[in-house]
């Protein structure tokens, strides 16, 4: 099937609500951590019962690596979606530095005012500050100011890769795409295999089960990410192309989802940051996007959850605030177990409430302030190939693209 037909895409509202989903899996993680990632270091999981404590830790427990595995991947596939051939790549660039780093400065700001501005090293606040962080092995620095920030460095690397990436993978045909795809999930198991064998084991960290080194290779250095970006872009070419086969649909990879998460616990810990969950991430986004293509109903692109998914980068990147940085002004009290739940909703309202003004005041004004540049034309993909009405739909304004944070 051709993809050259000059039709425009449609918009993908579903891929926009399921976007708070994933952000929401994150928060839940993150209110189950024995230990919180910013000095001094208390628990974050509220609940005294060591009982409730551990379970509400263990079924969260790979949460957070599934949300950010989701939107690395759904970065991939809304970047290579919005492609035009006729974009310039500086237009790109501004665009996409302006959603990411004026809501990133301020919540900085607000960390190093709050609780890091004593605790940071120059180095740690510097490199935070130009999402060079990650690319540091240690620790400190790596998770230094506000800890939510460290895959931002990721999604940097992403947008100044893909004006790179996307020629060559625009010119692998059709009929290889599959192919392609899967190798970048093999890719993702060369990396646990990379920070299992190759990379030293010693010291161990004081909070997982790998060394510092390893942890920081398998899970926070941005190159290793890239094999999940990538898979998004082929995913994208693939619904693109109409190579998407009926038969998997939303429901096939909402199982195949659940049984990914439940492997996650089963794999050794490496493997159960991307490798367990890649295939049903994919499969998930790419079944929504079609879901919206062929204009299905779904349970993300009801309005109020097209809403929260347009927030939902200010909702998780202000979890060091809302989450970190709340529970700390409790010391180390553990509560009861209503008392608990009723903290970790507190936190998610105080969460929503900083991630909604983050959207409304200082991300959305500054999409629509900056967002467009001139510069040398960008290499996209083509208009998608005709497979049903649902293709001629107008396209949002750029500011309401599902852009990936």
């Amino acid at each position: 099937m051709s993809e050259t037909k000059p039709l425009r895409r449609p918009t993908l509202p579903s891929l926009t609500g399921l976007r708070f989903p994933a952000a929401l899996l994150v928060f839940f993680f993150h209110t189950g951590l024995s230990d919180s990632p910013i000095p001094p270091n208390r628990p974050i999981n509220p609940f005294a019962d060591p009982g409730v404590a551990g379970a509400y830790e263990w079924i969260f427990v790979k949460a957070g690596y599934v949300g950010v595995s989701f939107f690395f991947v759904l970065s991939g596939f809304v970047l290579a979606w919005a492609a035009r051939p006729d974009e310039r790549v500086t237009a790109f660039l501004r665009r996409r530095i302006v959603k990411i780093f004026p809501s990133h400065l301020v919540i900085w700001a607000l960390a190093m005012i709050l609780f890091a501005g004593t605790t940071a090293t120059p180095t740690g606040w510097l490199s935070n500050l130009l999402l060079l962080h990650t690319w540091f092995p240690q620790p400190g620095i790596n998770l230094s100011v506000n800890p939510p920030a460290w895959s931002l460095a990721s999604e940097l690397l992403f947008y100044l890769s893909f004006p790179l990436l996307i020629g060559p993978l625009r010119r692998i045909a059709g009929n290889r795409l599959w192919i392609w795809a899967g190798a970048m999930v093999a890719g993702t198991v060369a990396v646990p295999l990379v920070s299992t064998y190759l990379i030293p084991a010693s010291p161990r960290s004081a909070l997982t089960p790998v060394s510092d080194t390893q942890f920081w290779f398998g899970y926070l250095f941005p190159p290793c990410r890239l094999f999940e970006f990538v898979l998004g872009i082929l995913v994208a070419r693939i619904v693109i192309a109409g190579r998407w086969p009926r038969a998997l649909g939303m429901v096939p990879a909402a199982l195949l989802m659940a049984l990914g998460y439940g492997l996650a616990w089963a794999v050794p810990f490496p493997y159960g940051f991307v490798v367990a969950t890649i295939v049903p991430i994919g499969l998930v986004i790419g079944s929504v996007a079609v879901a919206d293509v062929r204009g299905a109903r779904t349970p993300f692109r009801h309005r109020a959850m097209v809403r929260l998914g347009e927030m939902s980068f200010g909702f998780y990147l202000c979890q060091g605030i809302g989450v970190f940085w709340v529970r700390s002004l409790f010391d180390d009290v553990r509560f009861g177990t209503p008392a608990g739940f009723l903290l970790i909703a507190g936190l998610l309202a105080s969460t929503l409430v900083f991630g909604r003004l983050l959207y409304v005041c200082v991300e959305r004004p500054a999409m629509r302030r900056w967002s467009g540049s001139p510069g040398r034309p960008l290499t996209g993909l083509p208009a998608p190939a005709a497979s049903g009405p649902d293709f001629a739909r107008a396209p949002l304004p750029k500011d309401r693209l599902p852009l990936a944070g």
